[in-house]
């Protein structure tokens, strides 16, 4: 298995970075209904983005982060006061624009979850240059780096090549969680790239309808380049992990209900602090199935209770091998 921290107890420390932050707010009403003035119930706030997600989870789950992020305004305040209230390890470069709010509304009589995410503010050339000379001193002691979320309005779609670039100079293995233009203008660098299937498809433009293409399509990106490992997420269906040599099927663990708002946030999470242990692909992505899991089970986006995720890593269930799926480029396992 291609694991880079195998060996390696220097670097522990997990970097991550958040270029589109937000003040997650969540509520719930019994109906959504158009027009009529809905009387909400009480209100959560949490620091969210899909960076600083990883990070709260990875802390919970015993490891030493640090979260980089760019925020501003009276949001970006309360952002940072709630992940100070937390005792998560961050630094914030100041900007001029207001962070962005992300507004979920759980519908009770139905159990519906209503989600709004705004674009995010707009970073001067000068505020995102800022990110990436903080993001090089940061890796320069980080055993992983983990970029996360979307990119805000005015960055370029290629940033994430530049953050790609600068883990390859220092020779830290970056993890990738991105959909849109911050996926399809990755070209190489990635150690380990999640993706849903939704994101898979953006990224090949092509329709993903069945497991066998789903195998092809991450194989395709190995083979470009594009990274060394690719994860996909399938939800309820558990997920798939493909390296050059690999292919492998996960079973998701039976659950019923909760709210799946940082579910694939907290899986990388738990692979990344996986992979830092040493742990083989495998079981990584097990332990990462195991914290997607257990975020249904916490309102809102608060993070997962770490004895939740060590007891569902329990359920999960060992991969199994897909030696021949029916599609020119899959693999079995050497």
């Amino acid at each position: 298995m291609e694991t880079p921290a195998e060996g390696n107890t220097r670097r522990t420390q997990i970097v991550t970075l958040t270029m589109n932050p937000a003040l997650d707010i969540t509520t719930s009403v019994g109906v959504v209904r158009p027009t009529d003035k809905l009387r909400c119930s009480a209100t959560r706030y949490d620091p969210g983005g899909g960076g600083i997600n990883v990070a709260r989870v990875a802390w919970v789950l015993g490891a030493s982060v640090l979260a980089l992020f760019p925020a501003g305004g009276s949001h970006g305040g309360l952002l940072t006061t709630l992940l100070s209230d937390a005792e998560v390890p961050f630094r914030r470069i100041p900007i001029d624009a207001q962070t962005r709010e992300s507004f979920t509304v759980n519908e009770t009589s139905t159990g519906q979850q209503y989600r709004f995410v705004l674009p995010g503010p707009q970073l001067t050339g000068a505020e995102q240059e800022q990110c990436l000379d903080l993001l090089r001193i940061a890796a320069e002691s980080a055993g992983f780096v983990v970029a996360s979320g979307s990119l805000p309005p005015g960055v370029p779609a290629d940033y994430y090549q530049g953050v790609a670039d600068i883990c390859r100079q220092l020779g830290v293995p970056l993890i990738l969680d991105t959909s849109g233009g911050g996926l399809q203008h990755i070209s190489s660098g990635v150690y380990l790239l999640k993706a849903s299937v939704r994101e898979l498809r953006e990224c090949v433009g092509r329709r993903l309808a069945t497991e066998p293409e789903q195998f092809a399509a991450a194989h395709e990106l190995i083979d470009r380049g594009v990274a060394r490992v690719v994860v996909v997420s399938l939800g309820s269906y558990g997920a798939l992990l493909a390296t050059r040599h690999t292919s492998q099927r996960f079973s998701a663990i039976p659950m019923s209900g909760g709210s799946g708002v940082g579910a694939g946030d907290a899986m990388v999470a738990a692979i990344t602090v996986a992979l830092s242990r040493g742990w083989p692909l495998a079981k990584s992505v097990r332990f990462g199935i195991a914290a997607g899991t257990a975020m249904l089970m916490t309102p809102g986006t608060a993070v997962c209770d770490r004895a939740d995720v060590e007891r569902l890593f329990d359920l999960v269930g060992e991969a199994y091998d897909v030696s021949d799926v029916g599609t020119k480029g899959i693999r079995a396992e050497a």
